[in-house]
């Protein structure tokens, strides 16, 4: 099951950038914990208003951006 529908576009928020929720956490920031070596558990401690279906949205997110067309030119 797809968690997409947890990434948002506001642009009042987060100058648009894609976010968890609605609320002030960029899906940048979340995945930047996870490559630094943070622990789901981890960034669910530090920010109280995630929950663990907010981090797969923002790692599924990450994979379909990823994911593009390459254009070969002869």
């Amino acid at each position: 099951m797809s968690e997409l529908h947890r990434i948002t576009f506001d642009p009042h928020i987060c100058s648009g950038r894609p976010t968890i929720r609605g609320l002030r956490i960029r899906v940048k920031d979340v995945l930047e914990l996870l490559a630094s070596g943070a622990t789901h558990e981890e960034i669910l401690e530090d920010f109280p208003l995630l929950e663990a279906p907010d981090i797969v949205a923002a790692l599924e997110y990450a994979a379909r951006q990823s994911d593009h067309t390459v254009l070969r030119v002869a």
